[in-house]
């Protein structure tokens, strides 16, 4: 008897420990930085941030920062409630921009994460705090230093020939493609700030590259079997606003195409397999870019016509890959 009264305690215990508990979750407060971000004075920057994680919320918060300071620069922001479905209902106030890549560009070094939290359905929040007359210090010290840095490397380079001078220019006007949004927002920190020495310095390097551009030529010389192939070439340099014509001096290049064509027959069809070396010589003849290029015409009309299919491929790849990589010129 004492046996069954003891099985069916236990039972009982056990039918007991069975049942699901309910547990009833209670609701998720958003922080108060988030639901009342601090506003930028005087003295101070703020802006908040959100994203997959914190490095994602701190970049759209630094671009959200930039794009809130008083600067004409093209920019919007459309702020969406999107209300969330599931174990807590929640109201997330979710930024999402369109801001110009300029905007974007502009980089901000001098800042703080004042505030970060998870806030769950894989979003993060962050706010950011920067001091307006330490941001304008480190963006001036940037591109002081930016500046500095084109000057060193101009020197080294004036020694150097035509194309690799310009190429230097070009890089480092594409690196300043952004300096006029950053002037803005410069004397935006700053009201007695002068811009006016950073742009004379970026029209000197505009018009360095110009001049440099306008004065470089290029010329050809081919044997029999690369004469055809000098039209696609010539054409893709001039997309480059290059002056194809004979002519001396430092600006001057020559580029030598030797081609060997053989014949051959396959599946039917009649192959032009053809090795196309290019060589590129500046004016005192040192050679600063060559390229061995492997095409194959076919056609079912004749040799004839896959030796025009060759033109036809070199053509193709120009256009795809760049008349600088055909060559194996960097320009």
């Amino acid at each position: 008897m004492r046996y069954i009264y003891l099985v069916m305690a236990l039972l009982l215990l056990g039918g007991c420990g069975g049942q699901k508990r309910v547990v009833v979750a209670t609701e998720e407060k958003l922080p108060s930085w988030y639901t009342n971000p601090p506003k930028s004075n005087a003295t101070d920057l703020y802006a908040l941030g959100e994203g997959k994680n914190q490095k994602e919320a701190v970049a759209e918060a630094l671009t959200a920062m930039v794009a809130t300071l008083s600067v004409s620069v093209s920019s919007s922001f459309r702020a969406n409630k999107v209300v969330r479905e599931g174990r807590i209902n929640s109201v997330d106030a979710t930024y999402k921009s369109d801001v110009a890549s300029e905007v974007k560009k502009i980089h901000i070094s001098n800042y703080e994460v004042l505030h970060a939290k998870s806030l769950g359905f894989k979003r993060y929040a962050v706010v950011v705090k920067s001091n307006k007359r330490k941001l304008f210090v480190s963006m001036k010290k940037e591109l002081d230093q930016k500046f500095s840095s084109i000057d060193a490397q101009e020197r080294t380079l004036l020694h150097s020939d035509a194309l690799k001078l310009l190429h230097f220019y070009r890089v480092e006007l594409a690196s300043l493609k952004s300096m006029e949004n950053t002037l803005l927002v410069m004397s935006s920190l700053n009201e007695r700030f002068d811009a006016d020495e950073y742009i004379r310095k970026m029209q000197i390097l505009s018009s360095k590259y110009q001049t440099l551009s306008q004065n470089i030529t290029f010329s050809f010389q081919a044997n029999s079997a690369g004469k055809n192939l000098i039209a696609p070439l010539s054409k893709g340099l001039s997309q480059k606003h290059f002056t194809i014509k004979k002519s001396r001096g430092k600006y001057h290049f020559t580029i030598f195409v030797n081609a060997t064509i053989q014949k051959a027959n396959a599946y039917g069809f009649t192959l032009a397999r053809a090795e196309i070396k290019v060589i590129t010589k500046d004016y005192r003849g040192n050679i600063i870019g060559s390229n061995v290029l492997n095409i194959t015409g076919q056609s079912s009309q004749g040799y004839a016509i896959a030796k025009q299919s060759i033109i036809i491929k070199l053509n193709a790849l120009i256009q795809k890959e760049g008349i600088d990589k055909v060559l194996g010129l960097t320009i």
